[in-house]
Parts: structure tokens; sequence; C-alpha cells
């Protein structure tokens, strides 16, 4: 999993940061992490359809709804166990092969922050997979932080004059 995590950290959130905010990009991306060839090269269309599975995989993980992931072909291999592979070669190979990931065991221990400012994805080892923040240091305090106001913000309404006089 850490392969789908590193894969949706391309963004940052937080620092509107996009490590994929071009084909040449997207190709080193690929390349550094053993998905392609050295002669494969990304054009636009491959951007697009990275950024689209990227997004689809991010919002799966905060379960808002059917995720709705680009069209990459992909073929059902049987060995020991079965395994999904990619039909093509190339970049749509390689986004194909992240994809495919969602398969493998581990799916459900990988989640995304839920504070929204920052999205960055995470793999929960805690024993029960309650771990909703990237870091409770930070995402965690700064949620609890914003609720605790809330509360003490609602917790001081106007008083009503006192019309009581002796």
């Amino acid at each position: 999993m850490e392969l789908v995590r590193d894969f949706l950290n391309t963004l940052d959130v937080e620092a509107e940061t996009d490590e994929l905010s071009s084909p040449a990009e997207l190709t080193i991306w690929l390349r550094d992490h053993g998905l392609s060839r050295a002669d494969d090269r990304a054009c636009e269309d491959d951007l697009a359809t990275a950024l689209a599975l990227r997004e689809g995989l991010r919002a799966a993980l905060r379960r808002d709804g059917p995720a709705v992931l680009p069209e990459l072909p992909l073929r059902v291999t049987i060995g020991r166990k079965p395994s999904l592979e990619p039909v093509e070669e190339g970049v749509r190979g390689a986004l194909a092969r992240i994809a495919a990931h969602v398969a493998q065991p581990g799916w459900e221990r990988l989640k995304v922050c839920a504070e929204s400012d920052c999205q960055w994805a995470f793999i929960d080892v805690s024993r029960n997979r309650s771990r909703s923040w990237c870091s409770m240091r930070l995402c965690g305090n700064r949620t609890k932080t914003r609720a605790y106001r809330a509360r003490k913000q609602g917790s001081r309404r106007p008083q009503a004059p006192n019309t009581d006089t002796v």
C-alpha cells in the first residue's frame, strides 16, 4: 500500500504543491518508483488519467461514495493466488499497476487525513483501525482545538438584560 500512499501524496493540499504538474514530472515519478521503463514518456492524456486516478482513489478513501476511476484495462491472472495485471505497457500500464493495488491486502488500512486542509494519505496501523488524522500532533490537535473553540463560542450566548428593579 506504500505505492498507493506515495501516489496519493504527490499532491500536498496544505502546501498547495503537486509533484505531478506536467507529463515530464509524471514520467519521472513513475520511473523513480519502478513502474515504467526508461524510454516511456507520459503525454497530456496520461497526466489527466493519473490525476483522475489519484483523485478517484482519494475520494474512495474519504468514503465520499462510489469512486470513479479512469478506465485502465486490467486482467485477472491466476497463479498461487489471483492478481490483477495491467493489459497495456508504458505509462498507462504503470497507472493500471497503481490501480491494481486496491485489490491487495492492506487497502482497508489506507486512509486520508480527516483534516480537510490536509488530506495526506497514511497507513493506519492502529489495532482497531480508528486513526483519523495523519498526525495527532498536527491535524488532530487543529481539529480538536477548532471544536473546543466552537463549543466555547456557543456557550457565550448573550445574557438577557436584567430588568428586575428593587
